[in-house]
């Protein structure tokens, strides 16, 4: 067998022809965790930031959902919209990739999100809140008071019952509270953080930290998802954002299962008026279906905003948003792209973000290849034909 009809280098490609110093576009646009360029829409945009700066200066729950056809931008709208928030010291933001196969699985996934290391950095500061309570210490957050428990100024046989105590009070689930305190210790966390994950851990794991019930259906992750808040809130947290992606995977569920999920959601949002928003991405003929059959749940849902089929205004904004990072010196659309063929990209797309981007990434290696100055239809026309 031979290989010569195969050229496989690492050298890379010059885009200098173009004025670029490299391909900009996504050659897979699946967005990613941070994305660098926000490629939706006004009046969407508009939308995310009145339900969050509206939970961040009431207090007040408010929730949103974002509809659009596969490739629009959903996806991309939560997770730009997550990682202007995550920065925030006041939050704690967490995305749900799809909803799996109900509630639970959304709290799984949504803890998962938010990583071993920072509920065990919830379980120091809480220590830290408690300590400055009662003790003389006055530790000021995570890091502080896990070096006074290093160091034997504050000992947790001493600390512990307190924390459990006034953590049960606030959260109303004393397991909860064994659990998150249970995270401190080098013996059980990992134990205490399969359950607070709902993974599941034996009677016997369980009766090491005194916790009694297993965390394993959605009426249970409600109740702990509750809990998490109440803590936060009990931290001086602002609150929770929850972004689920592909929300329309519900409707692949039986009957009972998408019921039994969408009541779980109705009730998270019932039993938490303050401190929490949710933000769903989802299918429109999904979310209209949700809407005439499930009432009690779609109710919940403050607004629901939709992506709609890029202009070629809009095409030419995001492939400016683009350029922009492809250069040191100011690159226009103009300069790389003939305006017939901007028509051209937006016709074969369909006003299709995900499709619009890949015949971008394309066509500007095609014309790298060639040594072109710029794109024309032409080289649009031979890719996508």
């Amino acid at each position: 067998m031979t290989t010569d009809n195969f050229e496989i280098t690492d050298e890379q490609r010059d885009y200098s022809s173009l004025g670029l110093d490299e391909n900009p576009f996504p050659y897979s646009p699946v967005p990613s965790d941070d994305p660098e360029v926000y490629c939706g829409q006004d009046h969407v945009a508009n939308a995310v930031s009145d339900t969050v700066s509206s939970v961040l200066s009431t207090g007040k729950s408010k929730h949103l959902v974002i509809t659009g056809k596969y490739g629009n931008g959903k996806s991309h709208t939560l997770k730009y919209a997550r990682s202007l928030v995550r920065d925030r010291g006041d939050v704690l933001v967490g995305y749900v990739a799809q909803p799996g196969e109900g509630f639970l699985d959304v709290y799984h996934e949504f803890m998962y999100d938010l990583g071993f290391d920072r509920v065990q950095e919830l379980a120091y500061e809480f220590l830290s809140h408690v300590a400055r309570k009662h003790t003389e210490t006055n530790p000021m957050g995570a890091s502080s008071m896990k070096s006074l428990i290093n160091e034997g100024e504050i000992l947790l046989s001493e600390l512990v019952p307190e924390a459990v105590q006034l953590l049960s009070d606030v959260t109303k689930f004393a397991d909860f509270a064994r659990a998150i305190v249970h995270m401190v210790y080098e013996d059980t966390n990992l134990y205490a953080w399969q359950w607070l994950t709902a993974e599941g851990i034996r009677y016997e794991q369980r009766k090491e930290m005194e916790i009694h019930s297993a965390l394993d259906d959605d009426t249970m992750g409600v109740r702990a998802f509750t809990a998490l808040k109440n803590m936060l809130l009990e931290l001086g947290y602002t609150g929770v954002f929850v972004f689920v992606d592909e929300f329309e995977s519900v409707a692949r569920l039986s009957p009972k299962n998408e019921q039994s999920t969408l009541n779980s959601l109705r009730h998270l949002m019932d039993q938490n008026s303050s401190g929490l928003s949710m933000m769903f991405g989802c299918a429109p003929e999904v979310w209209q279906e949700i809407m005439s059959e499930y009432h009690a749940f779609s109710e919940r849902i403050g607004r629901e905003v939709s992506l709609r089929p890029m202009t070629e205004e809009h095409l030419e904004t995001l492939v400016d948003s683009y350029l922009d990072l492809a250069s040191d010196d100011p690159v226009s659309v103009a300069d790389v792209f003939e305006e017939d063929s901007l028509q051209l990209i937006l016709q074969s797309s369909q006003g299709n973000v995900r499709q619009a981007l890949s015949i971008c990434s394309y066509t500007v290696d095609d014309a790298a290849e060639r040594g072109r100055a710029n794109i024309d239809a032409e080289i649009i026309q031979e890719v996508v034909s």
